[in-house]
């Protein structure tokens, strides 16, 4: 197992779901799936990304992204499709829509955006915890024993390390990223 993020890339087309596999396999552990049963047989709680095909023969793209959704699969999904949107897609739940054709760089900035999103969402989430955990120990602890705790401080610096990789995380981005990044979360 390596420590890479993990992308499926479900495809009827085996060339296209191979192309994504070698186009994002250096920075990447890829797998892929040509039909919908194989790549809900190839979900698992690993993956961080599914490139998804909306048209495809069995199980349609819309119908392998409703499933995964009820599995409970807290992974990014992004349709890549040669589907014009329309209205139907309103009610889809993904992440982000890819038309087809897409290149190498098309593909790339948006598996790394749907990423940044991940990691932003977790930090995020896990700010919030640490947060709302250090609120309710101040709301009933004094102060002297919250000084005298080795687990609020712990917690303090946790927090304060959370909010550093958040920052950092922001510092990177440029205006257009954050404004994508925040255009993402708000969907």
């Amino acid at each position: 197992m390596s420590d890479l993020p993990v992308v499926l890339a479900v495809d009827d087309e085996p060339r296209v779901a191979e192309a994504f596999a070698l186009w994002l396999g250096d920075d990447y552990e890829m797998r892929t799936a040509t039909g919908g049963e194989e790549a809900l047989e190839l979900m698992d709680e690993s993956v961080d990304l599914v490139l998804l095909d909306r048209h495809m023969p069995g199980l349609s793209g819309d119908e392998v992204l409703e499933r995964i959704r009820e599995a409970g699969h807290d992974c990014k999904v992004a349709m890549v499709t040669a589907v014009d949107p329309d209205f139907d897609i309103v009610d889809l739940p993904f992440d982000d829509y890819v038309s087809k054709p897409v290149d190498r760089s098309a593909l790339r900035d948006a598996v790394e955006r749907l990423l940044a999103v991940r990691r932003y969402d977790d930090r995020m989430a896990q700010l919030y915890a640490t947060t709302r955990t250090v609120a309710a120990l101040e709301s009933e602890k004094s102060p002297a024993s919250l000084e005298d705790s080795d687990e609020y401080a712990a917690l303090l610096d946790r927090r304060a390390t959370l909010q550093g990789e958040l920052d950092e995380m922001m510092a990177s981005m440029d205006g257009e990223e954050v404004r994508e990044l925040f255009e993402l979360l708000d969907t």
